[in-house]
C-alpha cells in the first residue's frame, strides 16, 4: 500500500535495516539532502500571533503521497508565519526515507500516521483497536528513538471497501458484515478490486476476511492499482466492491458509498506530528503552534484537500495554504 508506506509485521527487520543503512549513509543519494525555501509572504492569524519561532530555522518533510505532501506544507507554512525560515523537503520518496529525515535531524517534522508508527516502525504485529490508546503507545515508545508524537489528528487515513450508487442499490449492504452476510447468499454478487498487496497483508484481505468470517472465491478477486480501483469500481463492470482509503478525495468525486467497518478490524492510522525531539526541546512552542491546526483536520477535510489536487490539478502548497487561511489560522501577505 503506497499511500502510507509499507505496514506488514514481516517488514519489521528490513525497515530496521534499512533506518541503519539510511543513517549510515548520511541520507545521502535518497533525496533528503536537497530543499527549497519556502517563500511565502505569510502572518500570523489566530496561531503564531507574536512570531514566537523568529530566528528559527526549520526544515519540513513529508511523503511522497498528496495527503502526506499536502500536510507537510500545512506544517511549513504554520512554522513560518510563525517567523521562522523554513526549508522544504517534502515529497521524499517512501515511508523509512521521511522517517529517517525526521529522526536523524535531517528534517524537523512531518505528520505521519499512528498505525504506520506501531507496525512499521515499531515492528508490532498487532494494532489497537482504541485511536487514543493506539497514539499514546506510539508516542510512548518513540521516545527511545528521539522521536515525540504530538496529540493526533481525527484524520484517519485507513483501509475501506466501497462500491458505486448502481451496486449499492443493487446491493444494499452499508457495512463489511453486511458483506459477509451477502457473499454467503449470493457468492457471485460478491467481486473485489484490490491491490497486489492487500490481497496479501494481515491487515488487508486475510486479516478481513478471518475477522468476518469471509470465504471469498480467488476467482472473485481482480487485482490491479489503487488508482485503477477508483475507476473501476465507479464503473462498476469489473467489480462491486472496491478497496479504498477512507480520506481519499476521488470516494466523493466518484460518488462512492464506504462501507462501514463494524467489527473495527482496520488498523487506526490517525494524522500526528511527528517531531526530532532535540527540535521540541529547543522549541517547545512548536506544540502549541500546530496543536489547534491538527485539531481542525478530519477525514471530511482531508477528502476536500486531497481532491483539490488528485482530482482539480491544484498545487498542494497553494492548496494547504489557502485551507489554513480559511481558517484563520495564517494570514496571506
Amino acid at each position: 500500500m503506497a499511500a502510507r508506506g509499507s505496514r506488514s509485521p514481516r517488514r519489521a527487520a528490513a525497515v530496521a535495516l534499512a533506518g541503519a543503512l539510511l543513517a549510515a549513509a548520511g541520507l545521502s543519494g535518497c533525496g533528503l539532502v536537497s530543499g527549497s525555501p519556502m517563500t511565502d509572504d505569510v502572518k500570523p492569524g489566530t496561531v503564531g500571533r507574536g512570531r514566537p519561532l523568529k530566528g528559527a530555522q526549520l526544515t519540513v518533510a513529508s511523503k511522497e503521497f498528496t495527503e502526506n505532501i499536502i500536510l507537510g506544507q500545512i506544517m511549513g507554512l504554520v512554522f513560518k508565519a510563525a517567523g521562522a525560515t523554513v526549508v522544504d523537503k517534502t515529497n521524499i520518496q517512501g515511508t523509512i526515507g521521511a522517517r529517517e529525515a525526521v529522526r536523524t535531524g535531517a528534517a524537523d517534522g512531518m505528520y505521519e500516521y499512528t498505525g504506520t508508527g506501531w507496525i512499521t516502525h515499531l515492528g508490532h504485529e498487532k494494532p489497537i483497536a482504541d485511536e487514543q490508546k493506539q497514539w499514546a503507545a506510539v508516542r510512548d515508545e518513540d521516545r527511545a528513538n528521539g522521536i515525540v508524537w504530538l496529540p493526533q489528528s481525527a484524520l484517519n487515513n485507513t483501509y475501506a471497501l466501497a462500491l458505486n450508487p448502481a451496486n449499492e442499490k443493487k446491493y444494499p449492504v452499508k457495512t463489511l458484515s453486511e458483506l459477509a452476510a451477502l457473499l454467503k447468499k449470493n457468492p457471485g454478487a460478491v467481486t473485489l478490486c484490490l491491490e497486489n498487496e492487500f490481497v496479501t497483508r494481515n491487515d488487508g484481505l486475510p486479516g478481513m476476511a478471518k475477522a468476518y468470517g469471509m470465504d471469498i472465491p480467488a476467482g472473485n478477486i481482480r487485482k490491479m492499482s489503487a488508482g485503477v480501483i477508483y475507476t473501476q469500481v465507479a464503473q462498476g463492470d469489473a467489480c462491486t466492491f472496491g478497496e479504498v482509503y477512507t480520506t481519499d478525495g476521488r470516494i466523493k468525486a466518484m460518488n462512492l458509498t464506504v462501507l462501514a467497518d463494524d467489527r473495527h478490524f482496520f488498523p487506526n492510522y490517525n494524522a500526528a506530528p511527528e517531531m526530532n525531539a532535540d527540535t521540541t526541546k529547543k522549541y517547545p512552542q512548536i506544540a502549541g503552534l500546530l496543536a489547534p491546526v491538527t485539531k481542525a483536520l478530519n477525514n471530511t477535510v482531508a477528502q476536500q484537500l486531497n481532491r483539490k489536487v488528485d482530482v482539480d490539478g491544484e498545487d498542494p502548497h497553494e492548496v494547504a495554504k489557502a485551507w489554513l487561511i480559511k481558517n484563520g489560522f495564517i494570514k496571506g501577505g
